[in-house]
């Protein structure tokens, strides 16, 4: 088997688990195939691969891009561990409004997919993760939006810190206010 791949309660949202190759060098991951893609009906054109590295305690999200450049992300940790959230913002969708967490570290080597329709972000746990984004469209400022990382209820693990968030990650309007474009289909 090449990847399996594992359904999320978020219809379309999955994780894949490649295959690790470790031997006293280190180890190797393939990270797209596309027949495998193929065969399950996941997006197979990605245009735009972009990386982050994010210390601590860093909070990133909830991030989107709004049609007619909305994107598929296929998203993976490189180095590090972090905590990785999806918001479903798709209109009729059973799970409108739901989110989902997974962790994705360098040890586990998951693959997020995450389809249009969705919001994304995540925090940092490791002293520093490297985050890596393939994705279905190219960057675009003026449909680049969020929603409020603090305004679904998702249970991020700070405790006892204060993240570190972007003035642009505050300043996104919250779940309750946000009139989303998606419509579930």
């Amino acid at each position: 088997m090449k990847m399996k791949l594992i359904e999320t309660k978020l219809t379309g949202c999955y994780i894949i688990q490649p295959r690790v190759f470790q031997d006293e060098r280190g180890s190797f991951v393939k990270t797209f195939h596309q027949e495998t893609f193929e065969k399950y009906k996941l997006e197979t054109k990605y245009v735009e691969e972009v990386y982050s590295i994010s210390h601590q305690n860093v909070l990133r999200g909830l991030h989107f891009q709004i049609p007619p450049h909305d994107h598929t992300k296929l998203v993976y940790c490189l180095f590090g561990r972090v905590i990785d959230a999806v918001v479903d913002l798709r209109v009729g969708s059973p799970t409108y409004g739901q989110y989902e967490t997974f962790e994705l570290s360098q040890e586990n080597a998951h693959i997020l997919y995450i389809p249009t329709g969705f919001a994304h972000g995540f925090y940092a746990t490791s002293e520093k993760a490297i985050l890596v984004y393939n994705l279905s469209s190219i960057y675009a400022p003026n449909h680049d939006r969020g929603v409020r990382w603090d305004s679904v209820g998702i249970s991020w693990p700070i405790g006892e810190t204060n993240p570190i968030i972007s003035e642009r990650d505050r300043a996104f309007l919250p779940f309750s206010e946000f009139e989303s474009p998606f419509i579930y289909e």
